[in-house]
């Protein structure tokens, strides 16, 4: 039988294509560099985390506080007639707030624009009490560059009934100061107040604000039946505006400007 030499074989080797070796290596190195670069950002973000919570906690912060605002469009509600201020001049505004409330504000002054006499009708809304206390307003309204408190000066007689006066803590006895006033109504929701530097002697100034109040008269009451009767009431009541000044027998321990005296010891 005859035989065959046999050869031996080799081995089949297939190679890779140098693009495809090219392709992988680049896919490599992105993917090396993404990752690189989503740890960096991972990194970062720890890091402003941390130093957002090392920060130290302030305070809460609020919205902005709803503020009194001008109103241009509003139609005058009060009038003060024929009040007897030669040579002032006389301004009106009114001022509503978002929640409700209305001030309608009579100002005086004089040729050289200083303030000599305020009246500020307030119809109260949602925000009443929000400013403080009505007196350390009204201080705040009469000297508004000082730190004075309001001391009672008294009660005058109005045709709104019995209006409490007020004056700047500091001031001589016997040197007059500008005086304030304040009258408070519950029916309807009012309060009356303002100030004066009218007259020289603490008679004549007490005088001057009983006519600001006595010469109030309401143009329109709106939507508001009980402010027009209240104004009708009250002009049953309406004095005479004349300076007036009360003898020392009949000024009493109530409508006097100074602290009662007592008559005896105990």
């Amino acid at each position: 039988m005859r035989s065959f030499r046999a050869i031996p074989g080799k081995p089949y080797r297939a190679g890779i294509h140098p693009a495809l070796t090219s392709l992988a290596d680049e896919c490599c190195g992105t993917l090396a560099r993404l990752i690189a670069y989503v740890g960096v950002l991972a990194l970062l973000a720890i890091a402003g985390i941390h130093f957002w919570d090392q920060l130290p906690i302030g305070e809460t912060s609020e919205p902005p506080k709803a503020v009194w605002s001008v109103a241009s469009r509003s139609h005058p509600a009060f009038a003060v007639s024929q009040f007897d201020l030669a040579g002032k001049t006389e301004t009106y505004e009114i001022f509503r707030h978002p929640e409700g409330g209305r001030k309608d504000v009579f100002r005086w002054s004089a040729q050289d624009e200083k303030p000599v006499a305020e009246l500020e009708l307030y119809r109260p809304g949602g925000e009443f009490g929000q400013s403080g206390p009505a007196v350390a307003e009204i201080a705040a309204r009469m000297d508004p560059e000082g730190t004075r408190e309001l001391e009672t000066a008294g009660v005058i007689d109005s045709k709104f009934g019995s209006v409490t006066l007020l004056r700047l803590t500091g001031n001589a006895a016997n040197t007059p100061s500008c005086l304030g006033f304040m009258k408070r109504l519950d029916e309807p929701d009012l309060r009356i107040s303002g100030w004066s530097c009218q007259g020289d002697t603490w008679p004549a100034r007490r005088a001057a604000i009983g006519c600001i109040l006595n010469r109030l008269i309401l143009l329109t009451a709106g939507n508001e039946p009980k402010m027009a009767e209240l104004f009708a009431r009250a002009e049953l009541k309406r004095g005479r505006c004349a300076p007036s000044v009360p003898s020392a027998t009949s000024a009493d321990w109530v409508t006097g400007a100074e602290n009662p005296v007592l008559r005896s010891s105990f």
